[in-house]
């Protein structure tokens, strides 16, 4: 077998016309990640469990009762925990964890058949932007290995946009999912915060994380988002609503579609990508939507908003990695203060100790309302007057990156400018609606770039119907 498939449809037609059978494809999958190791995308393959998923749902398909994601080969980002499998977040801290449960995604996955052929290498904690932040190397980018994947879901990423998987789960706290999405030439999707449970999820900063799908086509997006959205009793933050039913037709009703100005203008996006995007918005026009831009003048602030809170969040979060109950614990304690101190000074990367020192800094008595409170107040107007763009619209179009994928350790030394790598994404985070990143051509050098559309909470049927049209 040699055929790339780009989508579940393809699969299940070769399957059912008796053309393949899932150990077969199986094996294509895990001969496809043996022969790009060098990307350094999955940091564990479940190649065992694959082949004995799918000898019993081959028979589960003869029988005609598989499940609907009955074919589809999918990886999972490392902080995702799978039961009896090892998570790890990309940390040394949590080396050798195995987890006693399963996150409710990987549960609804395995319900419907899916099959999961190994976690996948992510920024530590989920903290980046380029994936040069875990604790086991960085992933490279499989059109040019001497950049980027984009973060911190690099290791998702390379292994759709490298044919290792059909899809894979990453996580999107501020632009993990859509920017590495961006750089790989792949769909990626934040959806609606509150429409995937988290429980399961290794949290970075809860009120912003949220599992979101990286596919090679809307069809399995859309068909991902119906299986493994919808309520959960262990999850007390999600929204309360069933699983989403996104139906794809070839009907999509004229939009009207907003593009941020200051966004599209930007002094720091690249000439490429703004060429594409104009592009992008005369595409749209001849397809008979409306485009109108808009200005919104909260884009400076919504980064350092992003950062005082997501490192407050962190701070918390990751407080209880001390290496008393699970995890990695310090050879080099010689009584309980020393062991944590240790334990954690050794077990964490520069860059999530750096997060965590901004973030208990931010929520110390003396700083707390000039930093943490005075930025909780902004995130309310920023996701206020997000909201209010809705009453107009029904989309706001952004580039999804300024710059394309760049080169291995150029912002590695520069912290802020790593940061600013999310200024397009961070908007959804805050606001917690969702946010497609769509595949739109490439620059010069064959670089891919991608177009971000943001919708209305749980309107992530627009966001796929639309992107559906232009596929």
């Amino acid at each position: 077998m040699k055929k790339r498939f780009s989508s579940l449809i393809e699969i299940q037609k070769e399957i059912n016309e008796g053309n393949l059978n899932l150990p077969e494809l199986v094996q294509y999958y895990l001969t496809q990640i043996n022969k790009n190791k060098h990307l350094n995308a999955f940091l564990e393959v479940f190649e065992e469990d694959a082949k004995e998923q799918a000898e019993e749902i081959q028979k589960k398909i003869t029988l005609k009762t598989a499940g609907k994601l009955a074919g589809m080969v999918i990886a999972i980002k490392d902080n995702i925990v799978y039961k009896d499998h090892e998570s790890s977040a990309s940390s040394q801290i949590l080396k050798g964890f195995t987890s006693l449960f399963s996150a409710t995604v990987v549960e609804r996955l395995l319900a419907e058949d899916a099959i999961i052929i190994g976690r996948t290498n992510c920024d530590e904690f989920a903290m980046g932007a380029s994936n040069e932040n875990s604790a086991f190397g960085p992933v490279l980018n499989a059109i040019d290995n001497t950049r980027v994947p984009g973060g911190s879901s690099g290791g998702s990423a390379v292994a759709v946009q490298a044919d290792m998987c059909l899809a894979s789960l990453g996580s999107d706290t501020g632009g993990s999912i859509r920017q590495p999405a961006a750089f790989t030439g792949i769909y990626g999707l934040y959806p609606t915060y509150g429409a995937i449970s988290r429980w399961g999820l290794i949290a970075f900063a809860s009120s912003f994380d949220q599992i979101g799908p990286f596919t090679s086509s809307v069809s399995d997006m859309s068909l991902l988002m119906n299986c493994i959205t919808g309520k959960d009793e262990n999850d007390a933050s999600m929204a309360q609503i069933e699983a989403l039913n996104i139906q794809l037709t070839d009907n999509t009703k004229p939009l009207k579609i907003a593009y941020i100005n200051d966004c599209v203008n930007h002094e720091g996006l690249e000439e490429s990508i703004q060429t594409k995007t104009f592009e992008f918005i005369e595409a749209l026009k001849e397809k008979g939507h409306s485009l109108t831009p808009i200005d919104f003048p909260y884009l400076d602030q919504m980064v350092p908003c992003y950062q005082i809170l997501t490192t407050a969040e962190a701070s918390s979060n990751l407080s209880r990695f001390s290496g008393l109950t699970y995890g990695n614990r310090s050879n080099n304690a010689i009584d309980l203060e020393s062991m944590y101190k240790t334990t954690r000074s050794e077990g964490f990367g520069a860059e999530v100790k750096r997060r965590i020192m901004l973030g208990t800094f931010v929520l110390t008595s003396d700083f707390y309302d000039a930093y943490y409170t005075k930025a909780q107040k902004v995130r309310q107007v920023i996701r206020q007057e997000t909201l209010k763009i809705f009453e107009n619209y029904d989309i706001i179009l952004t580039p999804t990156t300024s710059t394309v994928a760049f080169k291995i350790g150029e912002k590695s030394n520069n912290p802020i400018a790593m940061y600013l790598a999310d200024l397009f994404t961070v908007q959804a985070n805050l606001a917690g609606i969702p946010a497609l990143s769509i595949p739109y051509g490439t620059d010069d050098n064959g670089l891919p770039i991608g177009m971000q559309i943001m919708g209305k909470p749980f309107e992530e049927s627009t966001l796929l119907q639309l992107a559906q049209q232009l596929q």
